[in-house]
């Protein structure tokens, strides 16, 4: 295990929050809940039958873990009610709230959320990121001052580290949410993701504002929007270092960035990328984590009133555990 990694666990295990895991279906959630709480990470529940858990993994030793089965839970109808209250402006009936409730756990999660029964949820393994995220953007919705919701990667140093990866891990956003961000979204998810890099990775912030242009080596409508991006965040954290645009060599390779940006404090040292799209932000990450040896923990969401994150469906039960241990820090985000 990294050092990074480690340090997120062990800074989370001293919060006692209470994470929800609505896949229970799937085997790697299980292994992931059992692992969260004999490792002291995080208080589990973990949604499904509970003869079925155990009965399809036997192996597993689930004990501390709080196994909640909607179908049958005391305070199911009361979910439904507070579903069918938040939503009734928006064509929600009392009949289709108890119907969603015990059909879509996901959903169930988050409105265990929202009634403060849990300080976040994880969720995604084998279900789509709109699956994941709708119920947080209907029920849980923006934190107070945050224009938009966003998704950004913890990328992972491999053991033994990378000669560019200064502080162990990277922050990319947005890499699994917003298509085609304007420039000002640019600036405020480089804002949530200064938090992030902050509270989750414990690294201080230097921000690249990723183009394929590095300060106008090339012209073009894209390199504008991203030079007005950090326009715009200097404008609304001027305390924090970033700087833009910047090819991704002459962000992270001291020697680019000294010769393609002289002077800039963040060239050749970046720790935290925006991508101009998330065809950038997507791609970049894939690329770290393959061709790298990167550990890809995500897509984690920023900007949420709460913390809810995605999980990519092809993680692994370790990629979980890091995602839970995130999740309890992010309650701790202002």
């Amino acid at each position: 295990m990294t050092k990074v990694l480690q340090d997120i666990k062990k800074r989370a295990s001293v919060l006692g929050k209470t994470i929800v895991l609505p896949e229970g279906e799937d085997k790697r959630v299980v292994e992931a809940a059992a692992a969260s709480v004999k490792e002291g990470i995080a208080k589990i529940v973990l949604l499904g039958d509970p003869d079925e858990i155990k009965s399809n993994n036997p192996e597993v030793d689930l004990m501390g873990v709080e196994i909640i089965n909607p179908q049958t839970y005391a305070k199911t109808e009361e979910y439904a009610n507070l579903l069918y209250e938040l939503r009734k402006e928006k064509g929600m009936t009392e009949e289709l709230a108890h119907k969603t409730v015990l059909s879509d756990y996901t959903m169930y999660g988050a409105l265990m959320l929202k009634s403060d029964d849990v300080d976040g949820m994880v969720s995604g393994a084998c279900h789509s990121t709109a699956n994941t995220l709708r119920p947080g953007l209907q029920v849980i919705k923006t934190a107070k001052g945050t224009p938009i919701v966003s998704a950004y990667f913890l990328m992972i140093a491999p053991e033994g580290g990378n000669k560019y990866c200064e502080d162990g891990c990277y922050i990319y956003a947005d890499s699994g949410l917003n298509q085609n961000p304007t420039s000002e979204q640019l600036a405020y998810i480089a804002q949530s993701s200064a938090k992030s890099a902050k509270t989750i990775a414990g690294i201080e912030p230097r921000i690249a504002f990723i183009s394929h242009s590095t300060k106008g080596s090339a012209k073009h409508p894209d390199v504008d929007k991203v030079v007005a991006a950090v326009e715009k965040f200097h404008e609304i954290e001027p305390d924090v270092l970033a700087d833009g645009e910047l090819q991704f060599d002459a962000a992270i390779v001291p020697e680019v960035g000294a010769s393609k940006a002289p002077g800039s404090k963040v060239a050749g040292h970046a720790n935290v990328f925006i991508f101009p799209d998330l065809d950038a932000g997507n791609s970049n990450y894939k690329n770290t984590e393959r061709l790298g040896g990167f550990q890809a923990v995500g897509p984690l969401c920023q900007g949420l009133a709460k913390p809810i994150n995605d999980l990519s469906r092809g993680c692994h039960t370790e990629d979980i555990v890091a995602a839970v241990a995130i999740t309890a820090l992010q309650t701790q985000v202002k």
